[in-house]
């Protein structure tokens, strides 16, 4: 159904009469796909997650107050 849908996207040429409405529709959903893998990204892999983002943002900290 992916593949299709992409295939649709992809192989549309101007000219051949392409309803607006219909290409925003068609974005619409693979932007809603791409929401839905993301968030069950984050969800599958959230408690792995916390810790290097705990370690960017001290090491941030860090450099932000040898700036100063």
């Amino acid at each position: 159904m992916l593949i299709t849908l992409l295939r649709g996207i992809v192989c549309r040429r101007p000219g051949q009469g392409a309803d607006k409405r219909a290409t925003a529709v068609e974005y619409a959903l693979l932007i809603g796909l791409i929401v839905v893998i993301v968030i069950a990204a984050v969800t599958l892999l959230g408690g792995d997650l916390g810790a290097p983002a705990t370690g960017v943002a001290q090491h941030v900290g860090a450099l932000a107050d040898d700036g100063s």
